[in-house]
């Protein structure tokens, strides 16, 4: 086989044997298949390695390695930190992902400018790495991840598929039309998402549509977990849970079927309690219940609560959130019922948590409150409608636009979904 007239002319002229020459084209080669490599868009730190050896434990020994590099994750706090520029954001529109609400896409109905969208979340001294979307269906290979709780819950899973879609949208797998319980499926990874409305986690009865305050009248089993999750998720690996906004709701509370009190119910002979009550016994119940599911292996994410920022006045008495960039940490804490939920979420967690471990369970804290509350612009506003529209929650300072700062949430998950993988590696090891 003759050589290229160029190829030829430099072997004769420097007398370089052919196997330089091969060695030289492979090294060419390679150096151009990074361009097109879909990872090419992401920190190279966040690529998963398939190609390193797996030990007699089937234990991949060069990601074990790149995991426990992370030192700065034993030390640093991710969750408290500041909101920084990133102008790279977002990582999606409300043009190219179907799975946002109307009340959500904050772009369609006439938000002014985009600088909400251009910050990330940045811990006191460590980083936190953007959500890499390839990385993580890559991890969720052959896996099922849950979202169960209240609109808030759905926010962020929806925020989650569309930032996934730079890679594949899924399918809907769901067994009926039911809206507030979904599944879909990624079938290049074999990943199954789902969603479970449950807003109060526990039984509920709407006793009023109406009630006192035009909100409706609970009716809060709060020792019987909703068996409309409980009774449907043994099976999946993750679970994430969220509630507290409906507990602000007019509520009649019930244990062993008798009434023992209410929130603001307006019914007579009926002692008012917190509406913190409520919710610490309902939240008890409905992590006890998980630690006594038998079949249920998986992760347990308890989400803390992403308080609302209404100001001026409370969501039905004109309340409304027009600011336009984050809070700096020094400028704002969190105070009054947040403060609350987020105390009992936290207590609740840690005694779960203690009861799971000796049981085999795992439950970790998703902790998105400071990130969050320091995100009063990141709201739909009167941005999720029309003007004049008649809708419930005109200016809607709970859920988040999309895209917006709740995007940030997976940035979180995916790094607590790293640290699970470090602890089962670090297991296997010691095996």
């Amino acid at each position: 086989m003759e050589l290229l007239p160029f190829w030829k002319n430099f072997s004769t002229a420097q007398r370089t044997p052919r196997i330089l020459i091969l060695v030289s084209l492979t090294l060419i080669i390679l150096g151009l298949i990074p361009l097109y490599h879909p990872f090419y868009r992401y920190p190279a730190n966040l690529i998963v390695d398939h190609s390193s050896k797996i030990t007699s434990h089937g234990t991949n020994t060069t990601n074990y390695q790149k995991i426990i590099k992370q030192d700065d994750e034993d030390t640093c706090d991710v969750f408290i930190g500041e909101w920084v520029r990133n102008p790279d954001a977002p990582y999606y529109t409300n043009m190219t992902c179907w799975a946002i609400h109307e009340h959500q896409n904050c772009m369609k109905y006439g938000r002014p400018g985009t600088d909400f969208l251009k910050w990330r979340w940045k811990p006191k001294g460590c980083d936190l790495p953007i959500f890499n979307p390839y990385q993580f269906l890559d991890m969720m290979r052959n896996k099922s991840m849950a979202f169960i709780g209240d609109s808030v819950g759905r926010n962020q899973m929806q925020s989650l598929i569309c930032l996934l879609s730079r890679v594949e949208y899924p399918i809907d797998i769901s067994n009926d039309t039911d809206q507030n319980f979904r599944r879909w499926k990624y079938m290049t990874y074999n990943f199954t998402l789902a969603a479970y409305w449950s807003p109060f986690l526990v039984t509920v009865k709407e006793s009023d549509p109406d009630g006192p305050s035009h909100t409706g009248l609970f009716n809060l089993y709060l020792d019987e977990p909703d068996p409309k999750w409980t009774t449907q998720i043994e099976q999946f690996n993750y679970l994430i849970l969220n509630s507290a906004h409906w507990y602000t709701r007019c509520s009649v509370y019930y244990e062993k079927n008798q009434i023992i009190g209410c929130h603001y119910c307006g019914l007579p002979n009926i002692t008012d309690l917190s509406i913190n009550y409520g919710y610490q016994k309902a939240l008890k119940t409905t992590l006890k219940a998980i630690n006594s599911l038998e079949n249920f292996k998986g992760v347990t994410f308890v989400r803390t609560i992403a308080p609302s920022h209404f100001e001026g006045g409370e969501w039905n008495k004109g309340g409304n959130c027009v600011r336009q960039g984050p809070f700096r940490s020094n400028e704002t804490a969190l105070d009054g019922i947040s403060m609350e939920f987020y105390r009992t979420q936290v207590e609740e967690f840690k005694v779960a948590a203690k009861e799971g471990k000796e049981k085999g369970k795992r439950f970790r804290l998703l902790d998105m409150t400071q990130a969050m509350l320091l995100r009063p612009d990141g709201h739909p506003s009167k941005y999720g409608h029309w003007p004049n529209a008649n809708v419930v929650l005109y200016n809607d300072c709970v859920h988040w636009c999309l895209p917006g700062p709740i995007d940030t949430w997976s940035d979180f998950l995916l790094h607590m979904l790293k640290l699970e993988g470090r602890r089962a590696l670090e297991e296997n090891i010691q095996l």
